[in-house]
């Protein structure tokens, strides 16, 4: 199975919903908002990754009915619900939730804090509404955090820090938007609160090919894929 040529599809369908939905916007209003705008408020420009990996534990043999892309909403713990992009139940039994985010330009330092809050704060709700019953009689549920990061001059570019007080660790200085992401997904997984975290870098005239890179291999596509369906392979066939 070409894993590969698959993701390129949706890395494909990405760039070519978002070009869409920028062009259709401006049909119908006679302006586009800037900085395609128009691209994110739009939504389902992440469908394609969403479809792939819903096919993919498909192919587990677990039952569709127990793969969730709409129902998706779960109970935290630091507030009452939050809505994953993936969620599979089974037979009462939460085994994964997933989140899948993209961040494209020109401005990345704009949204570069709220995506690492954001991760950090969806797992830490999660997994403590874990360990106070809320989703009994589950196992510690797989978690997955997805980023699609433009690739371009603004964010594989060093940029400038301000340490007024305290120096920042060292492997931060001089870094790029590109590596700063790379660093926070394999520390998300090396500080379990990810099971899997995946960062590919894709630049938007190669990516309607269908064009991504993988910065670093610990956080590709394969880890992430196999760590997840390895956990759903088990269970299905402990359950079945």
């Amino acid at each position: 199975m070409n894993y590969q040529a698959r993701l390129a599809e949706a890395v494909k369908r990405f760039w070519m919903t978002r070009e869409r939905q920028y062009q259709q916007q401006g049909a119908q209003t006679g302006e586009k908002d800037a900085g395609y705008r128009s691209a994110v408020t739009g939504g389902k420009h992440l469908d394609g990754f969403i479809a792939l990996f819903a096919e993919l534990i498909s192919e587990t043999g677990l039952p569709a009915s127990s793969i969730h892309v709409r129902k998706t909403t779960l109970p935290g713990y630091f507030r009452p619900t939050k809505s994953w992009d993936i969620v599979i139940v089974d037979q009462g039994m939460l085994l994964a939730s997933i989140e899948f985010k993209a961040q494209v330009g020109p401005s990345f330092g704009n949204n570069f804090n709220n995506r690492i809050e954001e991760a950090l704060g969806n797992a830490v709700d999660i997994l403590t509404a874990y360990r106070e019953g809320k989703s009994q009689p589950s196992m510690r549920p797989w978690l997955g955090w997805f980023m699609l990061l433009e690739e371009s001059p603004k964010s594989t570019s060093p940029v400038r820090i301000t340490e007024p007080h305290f120096e920042v660790f060292e492997e931060f200085k001089h870094s790029s938007y590109a590596r700063r992401y790379e660093l926070f997904c394999q520390r998300l997984v090396r500080e379990r609160l990810y099971d899997g975290a995946c960062l590919i870098l894709s630049e938007k005239e190669r990516g309607l090919q269908g064009f991504f890179r993988e910065p670093n291999p610990e956080i590709g596509f394969m880890p992430f894929a196999t760590s997840l369906l390895a956990h759903i392979t088990a269970y299905v066939k402990m359950s079945r």
